[in-house]
C-alpha cells in the first residue's frame, strides 16, 4: 500500500462519529423539556413528550436507523422552528443527512445552519459536517469496490471539501474538528494535485504545451507539498523544453534536484 493510500486507510478508520457527538451539550435536553411546556394535550404523544422524541432520534442514531432520527428531528424542526434548541436539532439533522447519505439535504441544512447563525459557537461544527459529506461522496460506489485509480476523475467533491475543510481551519483553529480537517486536507491535496497532474500529462500528449505547463504549475502552487511534487515538476520541464523555454526548464530541474535528490527528470 503506498503512502497516499495508507493515508486514507486511517483516514477512512478515524473515529469521526466520537468527534462529531462531541458538540452535544448536556442541557440540551433541559432546553427540549422546557420547550415542551404548556403543550395542548391532544397534541401527538412523540410530539408533546419532546424529552421522549430526542431520545429516541438518539437512539436511532446511534443504532444506525438514520431514517427513523432523520424523521424525528424533521418533526421537531418543523413543529418548534423558533425554540431556543432550534440551531441544535439542525445540526443533529445535518449530521443525521450525512450518515444516511443524503448528500444534497446534509450540505443545505449545513449551508443553511451557517447562513442564518454566522456568529453561532458551532459554525465549525456544521462545515465540518459539509466538508466530510462532500470527501465521502468524492469516492463512487464502483470505485471503493473495484479500488479504481481517481487520478483521472474531475475532483469536483474533492475541491469543494478541500475548500470548506480549509474554510474551517482557516476561521477555527482551536476547534475540536480542526486536527481531523487538517489531515483530510493532506488527502484531499494528494487527490487534487495527482488529477492536475493527469491532465498535464494529458495536454503534452497532444502537444498542447502552454496548457500542460499551466496544469502543472496549478499542481505546485495551490497543493505545495503534495506526494506528487516532483511530478508535478517533470511534467514542467518536458512542457517548458517542448516550448523551448530552456532558462524556465533549468530553473525547474534545480527545484527537483534540490527538493527531490532521488529524482531525475
Amino acid at each position: 500500500m503506498n503512502k497516499l493510500a495508507q493515508l486514507h486507510a486511517a483516514i477512512q478508520g478515524h473515529s469521526v462519529r466520537k468527534t462529531l457527538r462531541r458538540f452535544l451539550p448536556v442541557a440540551a435536553l433541559a432546553l427540549l423539556l422546557g420547550a415542551c411546556a404548556g403543550n395542548d394535550e391532544q397534541e401527538d404523544a412523540f410530539v408533546r413528550d419532546i424529552k421522549q422524541a430526542y431520545e429516541k432520534a438518539q437512539i436511532s442514531l446511534e443504532s444506525g436507523n438514520y431514517r427513523r432520527a432523520i424523521e424525528i428531528y424533521e418533526a421537531l424542526q418543523a413543529r418548534f422552528p423558533f425554540s431556543e434548541f432550534a440551531t441544535q436539532i439542525q445540526l443533529e439533522l445535518a449530521y443525521a443527512y450525512y450518515k444516511a447519505g443524503q448528500k444534497e439535504q446534509a450540505i443545505d441544512a449545513a449551508d443553511t445552519f451557517v447562513r442564518e447563525n454566522p456568529t453561532h459557537p458551532r459554525v465549525d461544527y456544521a462545515l465540518y459536517v459539509k466538508g466530510l459529506t462532500y470527501f465521502d461522496q468524492d469516492k463512487g460506489a464502483l470505485e471503493k469496490l473495484f479500488r479504481r485509480n481517481t487520478d483521472n476523475r474531475p475532483p469536483v467533491d474533492a475541491e469543494l471539501s478541500f475548500s470548506t475543510f480549509r474554510r474551517l481551519v482557516e476561521r477555527y483553529p482551536a476547534s475540536p474538528y480542526a486536527e481531523d480537517s487538517r489531515q483530510r486536507m493532506i488527502y484531499l491535496k494528494n487527490r487534487l494535485a495527482a488529477y492536475e497532474n493527469s491532465v498535464a500529462a494529458y495536454y503534452l500528449k497532444l502537444g498542447a504545451y502552454v496548457a500542460a505547463a499551466n496544469r502543472a504549475k496549478t499542481a505546485l502552487e495551490e497543493y505545495h507539498g503534495a506526494d506528487s511534487g516532483a511530478e508535478s515538476l517533470r511534467l514542467l520541464i518536458e512542457a517548458y523544453e517542448a516550448l523551448g523555454m530552456t532558462e524556465l526548464a533549468a530553473d525547474a530541474r534545480k527545484v527537483l534536484e534540490q527538493n527531490f535528490p532521488d529524482e531525475r527528470s
